[in-house]
C-alpha cells in the first residue's frame, strides 16, 4: 500500500517520533489507524445507546434528574463499610 500524506501530516508524523514518542513512522500511522477504529467503534456504541435511551424515554422508562442522583447516593450508601465506632 502507498499512501500519500501532506507535507504538514508528513511533518506531524516525523517530529512525533523525533520527539521519542514512537519508534517509526509506520508506529505512528498505526497508531492513528488504531485511534480511528476505537472512535468509530465508540460512534456506533454511542448510536446504540442513544437508541435505547429514545425508546426508554418514549416509553416512560425515565427518572428525573435530582431522583437519579439521589437512587445513586442512597446504593453508595448502603454499600459503602461503616467505620468502626461510628
Amino acid at each position: 500500500m502507498n499512501v500519500r500524506l501532506t507535507p504538514q501530516q508528513e511533518a506531524f508524523v516525523k517530529q512525533q517520533v523525533a520527539e521519542g514518542r514512537y519508534l517509526s513512522e509506520a508506529e505512528v500511522i498505526r497508531e492513528g489507524l488504531r485511534l480511528l477504529a476505537d472512535e468509530l467503534e465508540w460512534r456506533v456504541d454511542a448510536r446504540r445507546k442513544i437508541a435505547i435511551g429514545m425508546e426508554q424515554l418514549r416509553a416512560g422508562q425515565v427518572v428525573e434528574g435530582e431522583q437519579a442522583v439521589e437512587d445513586v447516593l442512597a446504593q453508595v450508601r448502603k454499600r459503602r463499610p461503616r467505620a468502626k465506632g461510628a
